[in-house]
């Protein structure tokens, strides 16, 4: 199982609170997130702890603010002494795609610290922030980014990949099962804060899954969330997040899920089904159609060479 360790600041109560949900949703994902919040206890070695995060672990994410660069910048408190550790690390280890800046806070020059401003970073700064670039993270963590695909040394071999494509494909049809929702996560319900802010009332509702879904028909559900073909005036969109097996509804209560998000997850669930299914049908017409034009220009060349003669 791979492991990040998560590098920030402590700039307030909401954005210690918004790195600890990211770093829920990255273990249900299947990362083994380390974070300080959950790993430390009064008595233990700050320096210590820090330092075997950082070399032990195969990523860290950091979590980029102006707080935090001006910390790192001028190697104040943990931060700081963060900052020197991972310089060192890259500069022994030669490996700097192990640190992953994440931008938190608008914009990248007032956020990232001097020694990270040439790197790609990953803008998760809106709220909420896109599926998308949620999985930029994902699939860079797991190692399962997209591959460039293999080089033939002849158009047979082309054809060949192509019609092992088809077969990966009509697998994938056949082995999605359409998810459902199965019901709440009762242990897993949050409580309202009532101190009398906006939203204080609201809180986390998790749900579960049949199945956990493929990442592009998690991207399909979040859309269906958001946009629904029939919603009530207490719909709220952006509140929907995905982790895993399960879809939580960050925001709401549970006579709102009762009332009226019920029937709006069962009817984004069923959007999500139907959308993926013609996604995977629509790539393998298309894959379908590349095999048939290649294996047409094949049967085209060999035809063109009986014809061909030299003596």
């Amino acid at each position: 199982m791979v492991k990040a360790f998560m590098s920030y600041s402590w700039d307030d109560d909401a954005h210690r609170e918004w790195v600890r949900s990211l770093a829920e949703r990255l273990r249900g994902d299947g990362v083994e997130t380390i974070l300080d919040q959950w790993a430390l206890v009064p008595g233990d070695q700050l320096p210590k702890f820090m330092e075997e995060a950082v070399r032990q672990s195969d990523y860290v994410l950091i979590i980029c603010t102006a707080r935090y660069k001006e910390r790192s910048d001028n190697r104040i408190g943990g931060v700081g002494y963060e900052g020197d550790i991972m310089t060192a690390e890259v500069l022994n280890t030669q490996n700097p795609r192990k640190f992953i800046p994440i931008l938190r806070q608008s914009p990248w020059k007032r956020a990232a610290p001097s020694w990270l401003l040439g790197k790609y970073y990953v803008d998760l700064s809106e709220t909420p922030y896109s599926e998308k670039k949620y999985g930029d993270v994902l699939t860079t963590l797991l190692g399962t980014r997209e591959a460039p695909p293999p080089i033939g040394s002849s158009a047979g071999l082309r054809s060949a990949s192509l019609r092992a494509n088809d077969v990966d494909t009509a697998e994938a049809t056949g082995s999605f099962q359409p998810l459902k929702i199965t019901g709440i996560i009762v242990d897993r319900i949050g409580a309202p804060r009532n101190d009398g802010t906006r939203g204080s009332a609201l809180y986390a509702v998790p749900f579960r899954f049949s199945n956990t879904p493929p990442f592009e028909w998690v991207q399909i559900f979040i859309e269906s969330w958001d946009h629904p073909t029939r919603f009530t005036s207490m719909h709220r969109p952006g509140i929907a997040k995905v982790a895993g097996d399960t879809v939580i509804l960050d925001g709401t209560t549970i006579e709102e899920v009762e009332k009226y998000h019920r029937d709006t997850l069962i009817l984004a669930t069923q959007e999500a089904n139907q959308r993926y299914q013609q996604l995977i049908a629509a790539k393998a017409i298309k894959e379908e159609q590349e095999r048939k034009k290649i294996a047409d220009h094949e049967e085209q060349s060999r035809e063109a060479l009986k014809r061909i003669k030299f003596d």
